[in-house]
C-alpha cells in the first residue's frame, strides 16, 4: 500500500484544487441562445425558435465553424510553464536556487495554464455563437444572449 507522510514533497493540496477545478470544468452543458420576446418568436412559439436554432447550429457546424474555443489548452499551460518558470527563476537567482525553482514554477504555470485552458476551451465560440446568432436574425428572432 502506498504511504505518503504528511512532509512529502508532493503538492497534495494543488493536486486537490486541480481536482476540483477539472470537476468544476465538466459541470456545465452547452450554451444556447436566449431570445427577446419579439412578434416572430410570439407567433412561431418556443419549440419552432429550438428548432430554428437547432437548425443554425448545425448549418454553423456544416461550414466548419469550431463550437468551442479548442486548442487554448496547450497555448495556456505553455505560457503559464513560461510565465511561472520565469517568476520562480528570478526569485530563485536571488535565493541562489535559481535552477530548481524554475523547474518547480514551470510546473506549477503549467499545470495552472493548463486548467485555465480546460476552462477556456469548453467556452463557446464567439465566431460560432455570432454564425449563429445572425442565422437566426435573419429568420426572424433577437438573441439577447446565451446561456
Amino acid at each position: 500500500m502506498l504511504s505518503v507522510s504528511r512532509n512529502s514533497d508532493f503538492p497534495w493540496f494543488l493536486a486537490g484544487l486541480l481536482v476540483v477545478f477539472l470537476l468544476g470544468a465538466c459541470s456545465s452543458g452547452p450554451k444556447r441562445p436566449v431570445f427577446y420576446p419579439n412578434s416572430h418568436i410570439k407567433q412561431v412559439g418556443q419549440y419552432q425558435a429550438q428548432r430554428d436554432t437547432d437548425d443554425c447550429m448545425a448549418l454553423a457546424d456544416s461550414y466548419n465553424v469550431n463550437r468551442t474555443r479548442d486548442g487554448e489548452v496547450g497555448t495556456k499551460a505553455a505560457s503559464g510553464a513560461l510565465i511561472g518558470g520565469a517568476g520562480a527563476g528570478a526569485w530563485g537567482i536571488v535565493r541562489g536556487d535559481a535552477g530548481e525553482r524554475a523547474l518547480a514554477g514551470a510546473v506549477a504555470g503549467g499545470t495552472v495554464g493548463a486548467v485555465k485552458g480546460g476552462f477556456d476551451s469548453r467556452r463557446i465560440s464567439p465566431i460560432f455563437q455570432k454564425f449563429v446568432q445572425q442565422c437566426l436574425r435573419d429568420r426572424g428572432y433577437q438573441v439577447i444572449g446565451w446561456q
